[in-house]
């Protein structure tokens, strides 16, 4: 059983939406990421397809608990741009995610409170149709035992809703080795299946 704080929520697969005012087109993208290094492709991608645009704005939030988080303001008035992005990013409780909107300008000056409406509704328009999937936060145990312990362990890796990454066996004092990736509240469960009975 998960308890409270080991499911997040994140992006499934990429989504898609757009907001028009006075002209301006703000196109929003949404992407599921787990690192620093797939943003930075990723926006060097948005940048090489957009490179006519005004304004690449942008916000992320990675990790179980949303940390690190950025929001990015290309340009734009300070906090007019990714704060509102961002927003749209915790209000929908996401996170391994970037969201961009890319912004073509249409002449007429929209102000901060239009801006701060237009990439708010834009991101929201793409998180709309989004496909939202949850995740398992796990930890990585290896488990070294005795033979005799493998009954004990492996109720202990089912109960705990563990998942079996590799198994292997050695000559030693511990021959039997087994990587799992276990939720947090699940630890403690398979060290105690680790002591002698």
């Amino acid at each position: 059983m998960m308890c409270p704080g080991e499911i997040y929520k994140t992006l499934g697969a990429p989504c898609e939406g757009q907001y028009k005012e006075k002209g301006s087109r703000f196109l929003s993208f949404g992407f599921h990421v787990s690192t620093e290094e797939e943003i930075r492709m990723q926006l060097g991608a948005m940048k090489k397809k957009f490179y006519d645009a005004r304004h690449i704005c942008y916000a992320y939030r990675l990790g179980p608990a949303g940390e690190p988080w950025r929001a990015n303001d290309n340009g734009e008035p300070s906090s007019t741009a990714g704060k509102p992005i961002l927003g749209q990013l915790l209000s929908h409780d996401l996170s391994d995610v970037l969201l961009v909107v890319v912004r073509y300008f249409g002449g007429i000056k929209l102000g901060t409170g239009g801006l701060v409406n237009a990439y708010r509704t834009a991101a929201g328009n793409a998180l709309e149709h989004a496909s939202v999937i949850e995740k398992r936060v796990l930890e990585t145990m290896l488990l070294q035992y005795n033979y005799d312990q493998t009954d004990k362990i492996m109720k202990a890796v089912h109960d705990t809703q563990a998942l079996v990454v590799s198994q292997s066996f050695m000559e030693g004092p511990l021959p039997c080795r087994l990587t799992v990736r276990v939720p947090p509240s699940g630890k403690q469960t398979l060290l105690s299946s680790l002591e002698p009975t």
